[in-house]
């Protein structure tokens, strides 16, 4: 398929040569295709780096989902299987995923970078469909005033996790699974029912009487 084609011709030039083609017109006359052919694909290299990434989740998500115990995890476990499922695929892409996190993080430090815009959309309809599912087994607290919020506060957490990744110089990125323990763990306490939650209850129990 000539998409397929042109996006790993894009992929190993960026890994030969440290950034992109100077030009649609260098990669298409390097592939032996009219430029015409790229824009019929995509619109620019933007659009491919965007899929890139899109890609690594996709493939994260359906591996970590196609494991037997995948049905037997809590929400939180199912997304501790997605990051570290994500990490697997990451480093066997690290010289691009460095590359591209390094770059992009730099230039929009706290922000979404445009790189991971596709990344993200679906990373937050995936992370919506846990939280609904937790809040069916009673794991996650249902809050309705603040809950719509939460797939945008587990980006954040995501945006962590890969600048993090991005920075771990310990053999194997074994920091960075250490963070993403912690960073799980830490957000599934907040969302999930605590002494707030309790303290709310015992208060609108009173205010019934």
């Amino acid at each position: 398929m000539e998409k397929d084609r042109i996006k790993q011709a894009y992929l190993d030039f960026v890994l030969n040569e440290g950034h992109p083609p100077q030009s649609v017109f260098k990669l298409t006359q390097q592939l032996g295709i009219a430029e015409q052919e790229f824009y019929t694909h995509y619109p620019n290299f933007e659009a491919i780096d965007r899929e890139l990434w899109a890609d690594f989740g996709h493939r994260a998500r359906t591996a970590a989902a196609s494991e037997p115990v995948w049905e037997g995890y809590s929400s939180r476990e199912k997304l501790l299987a997605f990051y570290y499922t994500l990490l697997e695929i990451l480093k066997q892409n690290r010289s691009y995923a460095l590359m591209s996190l390094r770059r992009s993080l730099k230039k929009m430090p706290g922000l979404t970078p445009r790189v991971l815009d596709d990344f993200r959309q679906d990373f937050e309809i995936f992370v919506s469909d846990l939280l609904a599912a937790g809040r069916v087994s009673g794991e996650i607290a249902n809050r309705p005033l603040v809950q719509d919020g939460y797939p945008r506060f587990f980006w954040q957490q995501a945006l962590f996790v890969l600048g993090f990744f991005a920075k771990d110089d310990t053999v194997n990125f074994e920091r960075t699974d250490a963070a993403v323990e912690k960073a799980v763990t830490l957000s599934f306490d907040l969302v999930g029912r605590n002494t707030l939650d309790s303290a709310f209850d015992f208060v609108r129990f009173l205010a019934r009487r």
